[in-house]
């Protein structure tokens, strides 16, 4: 092999790897804007489940509230009950 066949051979390997370069940025760029739109999806899922912690809470509270209720309404059905038997 010459040196003019090194020299081609060499060009033609420069040239392989700088369109392998080149797709490698592309994809590179690719997957940036798909993190970017991951992590806006992941932001507003963590708002929403911030928002469900709020209900769930709430829901809670309001059912210890009713059961709170419900408790003092027995105990004073029982209390009239307990007062008419004697």
């Amino acid at each position: 092999m010459n040196i003019d066949e090194r020299l081609e051979a060499i060009a033609q390997s420069v040239e392989l790897l700088a369109g392998m370069q080149k797709e490698t940025e592309n994809q590179m760029n690719r997957l940036a804007i798909q993190m970017d739109r991951l992590s806006k999806v992941s932001s507003g899922l963590a708002n929403r489940n911030v928002r469900l912690e709020t209900l769930v809470v709430d829901i809670a509270e309001g059912t210890a509230r009713l059961l709170r209720a419900v408790e003092a309404h027995e105990q004073r059905i029982a209390d009239l009950e307990g007062n008419q038997r004697q």
